[in-house]
């Protein structure tokens, strides 16, 4: 039969021998580390079945072992050691993740059923152990498609319905991955527009020289290369919706044709002599300051206020965290549909990370995160599908001599750590980043 392993943890050297000789004498094979550092790297490169670990460390101390450990490697059972004056400790460790606890001192037959109780427990759960129950919430989604029970989205429904009716000018603002697109969308297909075309433009994705020929069309011989008559967004979106996705990524010579269109309601393709009507409702969405723009003189502030005669915010996720399961829920429907596979359940505890997570890249890196789990994971999305960032870390105290990097070097390692995320899908990395794939392509060179 397999000897069991365990990684005994303690900063004194002579506990780590007494603990390592009545273990050994048990038929264990015994690890010892006398620092949390040194465990983890064990824990990482080794197949252990029980870690034993004191709470009264220096630097780090047992406590943040046995969250790294609960988060990173759920499966390992871990038995902690204390002192009489520190049991309220262990039961926080208990509640942590821990399976059961020690108090010094001990007999080596009280060492024996600690830990055989601890292996036998976590042998059971691994045998018996039903999946954790998923979320009671289903995933609700209004008539306007946007989906979530909170606050924020249903005041959110109330100023869509206010708006979708007449062709005033909307402007949304929030950070990216918010959904500014899903609420255009919205307006426009629960209004009396809804037969009409909409067209979406992300500016930032098209070069700046081929912007201004894409929204307003050309005439052939206009510049070299146009071959042929093309109409362009704007007249394709005649009648209904014209959607301008970072609209602060436009040039000047851009912005001043867009003012032409909503304070004449014409367009003059490139090349062409005279100008053409045009009835269409335009709704703009940036997540960068327009006023700041305006400021810098990048952004006209008469085209500012013109667009600006609608002014939505679209709420970020970590605001609306009450939709986070549902929004979860709906994700694992869709990819699991996808990809084929039976539907898949989400444990608690991934959802209690999710929570607590601050969603930097918003709905679109929820989108992401439940992609990839869903591929990764086999019938239950646990700790272990998910990456590295999302789970509790040990901090990392910096000695007064080590060298400090500067934020040029932060700001290349997320968004090296960021490009990994999304699998170097440039797009989706510039919208978590919140920048256009002009700029990220500029920092990347």
């Amino acid at each position: 039969m397999k000897k069991e392993t365990i990684l005994i943890v303690d900063d004194s050297i002579e506990m780590l021998e007494v603990l390592s000789r009545n273990l050994s004498a048990l038929n264990f094979h015994v690890f010892q580390s006398n620092s949390v550092k040194e465990a983890i790297e064990i824990v990482k490169s080794s197949c252990i079945d029980l870690l034993i670990t004191d709470l009264q460390m220096p630097v780090a101390d047992g406590m943040l072992l046995v969250k790294y450990v609960a988060e990173h490697f759920p499966g390992l059972p871990t038995l902690v050691i204390t002192g009489f004056p520190s049991v309220s400790g262990a039961i926080e460790a208990l509640k942590t993740g821990a399976v059961d606890y020690l108090v010094k001192p001990f007999t080596q037959s009280e060492l024996k059923e600690a830990v055989e109780k601890s292996l036998f427990r976590i042998r059971l759960e691994k045998e018996s152990k039903d999946l954790l129950v998923q979320t009671k919430s289903k995933p609700t989604t209004s008539a306007m498609g946007i989906i979530g029970n909170s606050e924020q989205v249903k005041e959110l429904s109330e100023i869509i319905s206010r708006v979708n009716t007449n062709k005033a000018t909307v402007f949304l603002q929030g950070e990216s991955g918010t959904g500014k697109e899903l609420v255009a969308r919205a307006i426009h297909y629960s209004g009396n527009l809804s037969k009409e075309p909409f067209i979406a433009v992300n500016c930032g994705g098209i070069p700046e020289n081929l912007l201004e020929s894409e929204l307003f069309g050309f005439v052939k011989g206009a510049f070299t290369g146009a071959h042929e008559t093309r109409a362009g967004f704007f007249q394709a979106a005649d009648g209904g919706t014209i959607f301008l996705d970072e609209i602060g990524n436009a040039s000047l010579n851009v912005q001043s044709r867009l003012l032409r269109v909503l304070q004449e309601k014409e367009i003059t393709m490139i090349g062409a002599t005279r100008p053409q009507k045009i009835n269409v409702r335009i709704i703009s969405a940036t997540n960068a300051d327009l006023m700041q723009l305006c400021k810098n003189g990048s952004f006209r502030e008469d085209l500012y206020y013109r667009l600006n005669v609608v002014s939505i915010l679209v709420p970020p996720l970590r605001e609306r965290k009450v939709d986070i399961p549902i929004l979860t829920n709906y994700f694992i429907d869709k990819f699991s549909r996808e990809y084929a596979k039976e539907r898949l359940q989400v444990s608690d505890k991934v959802l209690e990370i999710f929570m607590r997570y601050s969603w930097p890249g918003n709905i679109r890196e929820l989108e992401n995160v439940v992609q990839r789990c869903v591929i990764m994971a086999k019938s239950e999305i646990q700790l272990e599908d998910l990456p590295d960032h999302f789970k509790f870390q040990i901090p990392n105290k910096k000695s007064e001599n080590q060298e400090i990097k500067s934020l040029k070097e932060h700001e290349k390692e997320y968004i090296q750590h960021v490009l990994t995320l999304t699998g170097f899908n440039k797009s989706k990395a510039s919208m978590i980043l919140g920048i256009d794939r002009k700029t990220l392509r500029q920092k990347l060179d």
